[in-house]
């Protein structure tokens, strides 16, 4: 088959994520109802900063931020993780970032499957935050062998989802049908179903080791749990969310409110409980599936994260039960010591940039004996800075304890294990950090190329 005809791995994340999107939307609706609050947010913080909107046109960030997602699995086997390697491989996804989150007593590790080239991200930056649950974080003995046995009867890929993995693999790529079945097929491994694969009692012991437990091994599949828009003003979002009939969870996780962002910031609504059927047709209830908010900062340097950790850390032993408000306000007296424009963190080696040649540089001229601070002094390159990817462990151990119900389980503090996370994916995972300082490079030899020659 010509390669010609095969579909680019782009098109096919964006029509999956759209799909994604539509059919989460029809199984919570209170998620259509977040995309309008969010759209709201961001179309007037736009007309109130008309520099912003100006600034993220010329970078094409609205185009972006209009379709960017991202969201979240939880599986039950190295067999299952592996497979989704393969699934978003389709779509040009790759798995990026070890994440420990057992260490805020969640009994999982994960990764985020995401598209790593420049132009894939500016196209459509979707991901999807993969966690496998660690079944030998389960204290007893015959929970872990039951909870093992449940999840080793299950498949929760279709026979044609498979197919038209090994098609793909085969071929080299997928054609417009071929890509739409594909599409079709793999969507149902993300289905929520009501029907539980065990009984109530099943269920109820491995809630009380851990609601996350319950969630991976009592259903069909890894059913998303929640899709997230990109917001401009988070705590704008937030402000609403209790007029708009969502229940918010207590804090924004992530950075404080700054002038130049920072990495990620998160915030949800609260999770549904919603009706289940178990086995031998007993009623009850399951609450995981919720509606979430991101505000992307800057990536950040390993300098950069190290003094961000730093303070972070000295933050969270003031913020212990703070309301919202009380909360910020704490973060932004802690993080006070942590540059907050472009330029002193670009020159202390804090974050990431993306270098360009400005209109006055791109109109020729050799300046070869020019270092690249002299070049953006004189205004021949401009400096942007890299949109941060990806996810921070802590915040997205606290979007999960929020949404299942607080605090429950045990201690898994020191269980980190990425040389067993990679062996289940049957791959490495990308060091985002790498990734970003290529991206860096890159740019900046590109622009000292095009103004010294000849």
């Amino acid at each position: 088959m010509p390669v010609s005809r095969f579909l680019s791995s782009d098109d096919i994340r964006e029509r999956f994520a759209q799909a994604m999107s539509a059919m989460y939307q029809a199984e919570v609706p209170q998620y259509g109802t977040l995309l309008e609050l969010v759209e709201r947010v961001n179309r007037e913080t736009l007309e109130a900063d008309p520099a912003l909107a100006e600034r993220l046109a010329a970078h094409g960030e609205l185009e972006r931020l209009d379709a960017e997602r991202h969201g979240a699995i939880r599986v039950g086997t190295a067999e299952e993780l592996a497979m989704l390697r393969r699934l978003f491989a389709v779509m040009g996804m790759v798995p990026v970032g070890y994440y420990d989150l057992s260490a805020a007593g969640v009994p999982v590790h994960a990764t985020a499957f995401r598209p790593i080239d420049e132009t894939a991200l500016a196209r459509n930056p979707f991901r999807v935050f993969t966690s496998l649950l660690r079944l030998e974080l389960i204290e007893s003995q015959a929970l872990r062998e039951r909870a093992t046995a449940i999840l080793a009867r299950r498949d929760i890929f279709t026979e044609g989802c498979r197919e038209s993995i090994a098609l793909h693999e085969a071929q080299g790529g997928l054609d417009e049908e071929q890509s739409e079945r594909f599409i079709a097929e793999a969507l149902e491994t993300f289905r929520w179903h009501r029907e539980a694969t065990v009984d109530l009692e099943t269920y109820e012991a491995l809630n009380a080791e851990h609601r996350l437990i319950a969630d991976v091994v009592c259903f069909r599949g890894p059913h998303i749990n929640h899709l997230t828009p990109r917001t401009l003003n988070i705590d704008e979002a937030q402000r609403r969310m209790p007029d708009a009939g969502m229940n918010p969870k207590a804090v924004i996780e992530g950075p404080p409110r700054r002038a130049c962002p920072i990495l990620l910031r998160q915030t949800s609504f609260k999770a549904l409980e919603e009706g289940i059927r178990f086995a031998g047709e007993r009623q009850g209830t399951h609450t995981a599936r919720f509606g979430e908010i991101e505000q992307r900062g800057m990536a950040l340097t390993a300098r950069g994260r190290e003094l961000y950790d730093r303070l972070l850390g000295d933050a969270r032993r003031r913020t212990a039960g703070l309301d919202n408000e009380a909360h910020q306000r704490v973060l932004g007296e802690t993080f006070a010591d942590f540059p907050n424009d472009e330029k002193t963190l670009r020159r202390e080696g804090l974050a990431f940039f993306n270098y360009r040649l400005s209109e006055a540089g791109g109109t020729g001229g050799c300046v070869e004996s020019a270092s690249l601070e002299e070049l953006l002094e004189r205004g021949l390159v401009s400096a942007r800075p890299l949109t941060y990817e990806d996810f921070l462990p802590v915040s997205a151990a606290g979007i999960f304890q929020s949404n299942l119900g607080g605090e429950n389980g045990g201690n898994y503090t020191g269980s980190a294990n990425r040389e067993a996370f990679e062996q289940a994916l049957g791959a490495p995972v990308a060091d985002e950090l790498a990734l970003y300082a290529e991206r860096e490079r890159v740019s900046r030899e590109r622009v000292l190329k095009a103004l010294s020659a000849e």
